[in-house]
């Protein structure tokens, strides 16, 4: 039995265009051509797609991905096994920085020393006391958290247009890398990691690498967070938090 591109689109639940684009670039061909020459897939292409995805969602790059699927050393029972692991990993990963995160603060509101329209003037729409009380239930109590506060408290608008620039700076300087096809464990990634480190140690608190992992996970976790960092470019989060993970791997 065979499928056309819209009912396997359906099933997947991904996009007609996406199928013709892994069709376009050689990642998943379908097996066959209706008389009209419209795509048709078998259960081996859905089964490829399946895996396909799963890869996707773990944050492979495509490239990465078609080289993964066509390994002739590989059987699909050793995908699966391979795919189970990684799933698992990020699991014990982001329990662990749940764990971190609940332990290690609470939160007192958002003590930003700006008037509303300064506020406005340094965080456009971005209203930084819009979670200032989940901070303070979930945050409040740890030394980060209050270190963070003492220093907001002191801050003038021209302090954080500053420091908001500099953050900016550091996601123009990982989008400009992820456009150049690199790698987010490669030596330029892991250092625009350190940079980041640095910026919220300078600025906010005394970020350990335990620390800066946990909040690379919270990036891709907390919608919340991967927007703001998507809006850059998408994608962003998840290659900014597997910088993290790789500069922490490379420190330790």
């Amino acid at each position: 039995m065979s499928y056309s591109v819209g009912q396997v689109a359906g099933f997947a639940g991904v996009t007609v265009r996406t199928l013709h684009h892994y069709d376009e670039i050689g990642l998943l061909r379908p097996s066959g051509r209706s008389h009209a020459g419209h795509r048709r897939y078998e259960d081996a292409d859905l089964d490829r797609l399946q895996r396909i995805l799963f890869y996707r969602e773990l944050g492979f790059p495509l490239e990465e991905v078609s080289v993964l699927l066509d390994d002739p050393d590989t059987d699909p029972q050793e995908h699966l096994r391979r795919q189970h692991a990684l799933l698992s990993d990020r699991i014990d990963r982001l329990q662990q920085m749940a764990k971190a995160v609940e332990r290690a603060m609470e939160a007192k509101r958002l003590n930003v020393n700006l008037t509303p329209e300064e506020k406005f003037e340094v965080f456009g729409d971005h209203d930084p006391d819009q979670y200032a009380e989940e901070a303070q239930q979930r945050w409040g109590h740890t030394d980060r958290y209050k270190e963070s506060m003492r220093r907001a408290a002191t801050y003038t608008k021209d302090d954080w247009k500053r420091i908001m620039e500099q953050h900016a700076e550091v996601c123009r300087r990982l989008v400009a890398l992820m456009d150049t096809g690199a790698a987010p464990d490669s030596a330029e990634a892991m250092d625009l990691a350190e940079e980041h480190r640095g910026w919220l140690t300078q600025n906010h608190y005394d970020c350990d690498y335990e620390m800066h992992t946990c909040l690379g996970e919270m990036y891709v976790a907390d919608e919340r967070f991967t927007a703001t960092y998507d809006a850059f470019r998408p994608g962003l989060a998840v290659f900014l938090r597997d910088a993290i993970l790789a500069n922490a791997v490379r420190r330790a």
